[in-house]
């Protein structure tokens, strides 16, 4: 028994004799090339990390809003982050367009370009105003200066950067980005992300789409 039990001992201590003597040999045959390679590949991580830490911060205090007032602010904010905004270069400002049609707006997409004029002029920015006719408008009801007519409208306008947008409705959200376009060259001088989280189950209610209410007919017995 004692026997036994001696050399149980013995194969222990072997085993861990090995097994430091592997560790010693790895500590000793990784060269710094090697030792530089996992520091600069935990480098990279380390990065990514604060990264996405930046990014969440961003979504749950930027571009993730519950008011539409908000969401126009968070727009503006963002376009001005960018230094390249920082000009007297005159900037025109369209109407917002759904995603998958670039022809087709709504009152919804109006309102986002109409508010980001008041956000962005608010701001210091040189918003020039193209839809004004070659004179005042006036009937019975009103006095008029901005149409969509473009026979009324002046022909060309000066050479600006220009405010285009698009919005994507989803399920208890709507999408929106926008960017800031050279007019002369196309290039992109800034752009925004945000998200508008209404809550509502249907959309539809804010962009005035709704069916109408289902009708049965009444019929007379015979």
């Amino acid at each position: 028994m004692l026997k036994l039990l001696r050399n149980s001992c013995l194969i222990l201590l072997s085993t861990l004799t090995i097994s430091c003597a592997s560790d010693s040999a790895m500590k000793v045959t990784m060269n710094p090339s090697e030792k530089a390679g996992i520091d600069k590949a935990n480098e990279k991580v380390q990065v990514t990390k604060e990264h996405m830490k930046i990014a969440e911060d961003m979504q749950q205090n930027v571009t993730t809003q519950n008011s539409l007032e908000a969401t126009i602010s968070s727009l503006a904010t963002q376009m001005m982050q960018n230094n390249k905004m920082h000009t007297n270069k005159s900037v025109l400002i369209t109407s917002f367009v759904r995603l998958d049609n670039f022809k087709k707006t709504t009152e919804f997409g109006r309102v986002i370009s109409e508010s980001l004029i008041n956000e962005l002029s608010n701001r210091g920015f040189n918003i020039i105003e193209f839809r004004g006719q070659m004179g005042v408008s006036v009937n019975e009801k009103g006095e008029y200066f901005i149409t969509r007519n473009t026979s009324k409208m002046k022909e060309n306008v000066q050479n600006s950067f220009i405010v285009v947008g698009t919005y994507s409705r989803q399920y208890g959200r709507i999408m929106l980005n926008a960017r800031v376009l050279d007019n002369a060259t196309g290039q992109i001088i800034t752009s925004a992300r945000s998200t508008y989280e209404h809550g509502l189950r249907n959309d539809c209610v804010i962009f005035k789409d709704c069916k109408p209410p289902r009708t049965i007919k009444i019929m007379r017995e015979e």
